[in-house]
């Protein structure tokens, strides 16, 4: 009998390695409908573009007005009746958005790679071309959804990303630096989990657990749950981690502690042990160095400067809030241009 006519003991008539043909099979229609997906993206946007442009170049030259941009939307809506965006709203928006991009060498590349949608949220709501930058290549990055993306804005993720308290830069080489600085914020709204403003730290662990898809939707999307009070076991005495966590693309086990209170300097060295233990009894081999990030409803950020100085092991230290009240102070403390660009290179 030939290879291929053999079948697998209890397979009822399936081929051997049916399975890995299908499931081969399954993974590259749907890379085919992604691609296309994307193509059809691409050329969405570039028509917008386009049409922006257009609109652009008309007006300078014969000085047109909105009743023109008015009448150009009812006759393309009445040619492409089975179209949608034309409207007069629209085709404004198209104008806007080719004039926020042109000329912008790293920018007008980009907003090819985002759906519209995201791009009209990033155009509307952003202030300048530096939060705009951060936005499009978080959206391109994580494949964020519209929705996901409201989110991030209006809990100022480009602050809080920039204005991080780590030891990233002692601790982490350099092809992991800025990608685990965009991973680790300097606070997190889990304004999901509906907890009296006096909640223990069990109570608080729990609440996430059983919001845990909400959770990790606020940490970034990238990271993946690995288990609750996660026990270690060094030197024959037991040790548990609140959480654990996976960052998909640092590759590295993300060891966080919640702490209802204030950051105190002590922290540092409990997480550095669990990091310690982590990287030498539980990471695998292809795997990069554990990182811990320590959960503190409050902090002071001189007194997290010191405690951090000397550690060698990666850890950022983050507040945490259960309402949507985020300072808008923060925009005064943001680096200098100059110096998010260099992270937003390698973003």
């Amino acid at each position: 009998m030939k290879s291929y006519e053999k079948h697998t003991p209890g397979s009822f008539g399936t081929p051997e390695d049916y399975v890995h043909l299908l499931a081969e099979v399954k993974t590259r229609i749907r890379n085919a409908q992604y691609k296309a997906l994307k193509a059809v993206n691409r050329e969405l946007v570039g028509l917008y573009w386009d049409i922006g442009r257009m609109i652009v170049e008309r007006q300078k030259k014969h000085g047109w007005g909105k009743a023109v941009v008015e009448r150009l939307s009812t006759d393309l809506r009445t040619e492409f009746h089975s179209a949608r965006g034309f409207s007069a709203s629209n085709l404004w928006r198209m104008k806007a958005f080719f004039e926020t991009y042109d000329g912008h060498i790293k920018l007008a590349p980009l907003v090819r790679e985002i759906g519209w949608s995201q791009n009209l949220v990033i155009l509307e709501r952003c202030e300048n071309q530096l939060e705009r930058e951060f936005y499009i290549r978080m959206t391109r990055k994580f494949g964020w959804s519209k929705n996901v993306l409201i989110h991030h804005i209006d809990n100022q993720s480009y602050e809080k990303s920039l204005l991080g308290q780590h030891n990233f830069e002692q601790a982490l080489t350099p092809a992991l630096r800025n990608q685990a600085k965009l991973a680790v914020r300097d606070g997190y709204t889990f304004d999901f989990l509906e907890l009296n403003e006096k909640h223990s730290e069990r109570e608080l662990e729990k609440r996430l657990i059983a919001r845990i898809e909400d959770f990790l939707r606020s940490m970034g999307g990238m990271f993946a749950y690995m288990g609750s009070q996660f026990r270690l076991e060094v030197g024959g005495d037991e040790f548990f981690i609140d959480l654990l966590l996976f960052h998909r693309r640092l590759k590295a086990l993300v060891a966080i502690e919640l702490k209802v209170g204030k950051f105190m300097p002590e922290y540092v060295g409990k997480m550095q042990f669990y990091l310690a233990a982590l990287d030498n009894h539980v990471r695998h081999e292809d795997e990069n160095p554990s990182m811990g990030i320590i959960l503190c409803r409050d902090k002071n950020r001189t007194v997290v400067e010191y405690a951090l100085r000397d550690s060698r092991k990666p850890i950022g230290v983050a507040t945490y809030e259960t309402t949507r009240s985020v300072p808008s102070a923060l925009k005064g403390h943001l680096p200098s241009p100059e110096e998010i660009g260099v992270l937003l290179d390698d973003a």
